[in-house]
This record gives C-alpha cells, structure tokens and sequence, in this order.
C-alpha cells in the first residue's frame, strides 16, 4: 500500500493508485464469488456426492487457471521444492476444504455454511500469530475485526431462532465447516509466509496450487468418488461456475490480495461473504431483509475498511523542502 506523506493546508489530495482501487474491486469480487459458492454447493449435490463436487470444481478451476497462465504468458516455476509449496498450498487450499463444506453441506442450510466460513480470519490471526510475527495484530487491526465478528452475528439474528440453529448444526458438521476454516486459514499464512516471496506470478501460483490439487483428487477418485451421478442443467451450471470462477479466476485474485494486503487482512474477505448470500437472497430467491441484516451488513462493512485500512491517501505532494514521510501500517 502506498505510504502516507505530511502536507501542508491547501495541498491538493491525490486520489489512491489505480492498482490499489483495482486490489479493493478484486477482494469485493471474490466475496461475492465466494459468497455465491455455499448455495452452488447446495445445488451440486442434488446430483453429485461431496466428493464428486469437490474433485469436478477443483479439475474445472484447474482448467481455467492453465488457459490463464498460457494465456498470460506466465512463468513456470522449476525447482522442486517451490511445486512442494504449491502441493501444500493445494492441501490447505482446495482438497480438505472443498470436501469438508461439501459434506457439510449435506447436513447445513448453504447461509449456515457461510457464516461458518466468516471464521476464516480468526484461524488466520491464529496461524499468523505463530507463523508471522510481522503480521500480529494491531489495535486497529483488533477493532476492525471484532466489529466484523460483532456484524455477522447480527446477520444472522440468533435471537431470531436459537433453537432452529441447534436442530440444524450436527455437531460433525460443525466441526467439519471449523476444519476447512482453519485450513484456508493455514493455507493463506502458509502462501504469505512461503509462496509470496518467491515473486510468482499470481496466474502460476493459483494454477499451480489448483493444479496440483486437482491432480490429488483424480489419484483419489477411483476409491473416494465413486457414487453415481444425476445430472441436471442446474448441477452443471453450478459445478462450472464454482470450478471456474470459484476456484478458478479467484484463486487469480486471492493471491494477488495476500500478496498486497497481507494474510490476515486478505482473509476478511470472508466477513462479507454473508452480507453477499444476503444480497443473493434477496435478488434471485425473492427473500425479505429482517431489520438486522442490513445494520450487521453495516457493521461488517465497517469492521473490513477498519481492519484493511482501505481508507487511505496517496503520496501526497510537499511543497516545502522538507518531507516526513508516515509509513502506512
């Protein structure tokens, strides 16, 4: 992020860098995308098993991540030890989480899976707090995501239905949904900590840790996935765009945003994704907003622009001779 600079009074503000306004519409795409996956998965599995939705989506996002690559020209990396990077961040990434929501999602209503997802950046600030020590958390940092925790709590209304929620949370899919956070957030302080520095290109690393785990599930396919399969327009549509897009072009874009803003902040991309199910709600399924979805939307939006320090000013231009430049935290 661009620093901060001193200025005097009438000094003319410059607006932030293009790539910096490109980084924010990314990190809202993915959680829109993502905030989309959870309904896709419910769907998917009116025809495939847990397994089979997660190997299809991983080999279809694989598929579109080569063209990107090709496409663009990227670089392939050829020394060992950085494809067994690429094969852990595939682990953490792609295979346990994809089959973990994915059976959950048997068991859990798809806006139930989401706000389980909203986890993600506690697992992140736990795992960085052990991993990286750079990225322990500021005050700022603290309030902007306790103000997002607080917001996805008001999302969902407790209140509204306690006993509804414990009918339909199984423990083990509670747990399951907890473990696949718990590897993104792995996952995410593992690409920052081992991946990022090695200055891949954000196609070749996305290509290449979906690659890798799409490879991991075909070898596991003749044994896990072998149930038989109905399918309907409606389970491929949602298969292709959750391969594609999904686990596809937002991979792109998801390491482009770790790269940029760092794992934890990356990471609470996930507060939105139920302010997007919301959204999605209310536009295809014909839903109504309870008063306390769009305050906690509120919150949660807040709580994000707080923790990513999204508000924030170009270099700015000093007309004196002396310039004291505040480094951006």
């Amino acid at each position: 992020m661009p620093a901060v600079t001193a200025h005097a009074p009438g000094d003319t503000l410059v607006r932030p860098a293009p790539a910096a306004r490109g980084m924010v519409v990314k990190y809202l795409a993915l959680a829109l995308i993502w905030g989309s996956s959870f309904l896709l998965i419910k769907v998917a599995l009116e025809g495939l098993a847990p397994v089979q939705v997660a190997l299809t989506r991983t080999v279809l996002g694989a598929l579109a991540l080569v063209v990107v690559a090709l496409a663009t020209r990227s670089s392939w990396p050829r020394d060992p030890r950085t494809w067994g990077h690429l094969v852990a961040l595939g682990l953490l990434l792609c295979v346990l989480p994809f089959i973990a929501f994915a059976w959950a999602g048997q068991h859990l209503a798809s806006g139930l899976s989401s706000i389980f997802n909203a986890t993600t950046p506690l697992m992140t600030a736990a795992a960085a707090a052990a991993l990286l020590p750079a990225e322990r958390l500021t005050a700022r940092q603290r309030v902007g995501l306790a103000l997002g925790i607080v917001g996805v709590v008001v999302i969902v209304g407790p209140w509204t239905y306690v006993s509804d929620l414990a009918a339909s949370a199984p423990v083990a899919a509670v747990l399951a949904c907890l473990g696949a956070t718990a590897c993104y957030g792995l996952g995410m302080t593992y690409l920052r900590r081992f991946v990022t520095p090695l200055h891949l290109p954000a196609p070749t690393v996305a290509a290449g840790q979906v690659g890798t785990a799409a490879v991991v599930m075909l070898l596991l396919a003749p044994v896990v996935a072998r149930e038989p399969v109905t399918l309907s327009t409606s389970v491929v549509l949602s298969v292709v765009a959750l391969g594609v897009l999904g686990t596809g072009i937002a991979y792109v874009w998801n390491t482009q945003v770790v790269a940029a803003w760092g794992a934890q902040r990356a990471s609470t991309v996930t507060y939105l994704t139920p302010v997007a199910g919301v959204g999605l709600g209310m536009a295809v399924l014909g839903e109504h907003l309870a008063w306390h979805e769009p305050v906690g939307g509120v919150l949660v939006g807040v709580g994000v622009v707080v923790a990513q320090g999204a508000v924030r000013l170009g270099p700015l231009p000093w007309r004196g001779s002396r310039r004291d430049d505040l480094a951006a935290r």
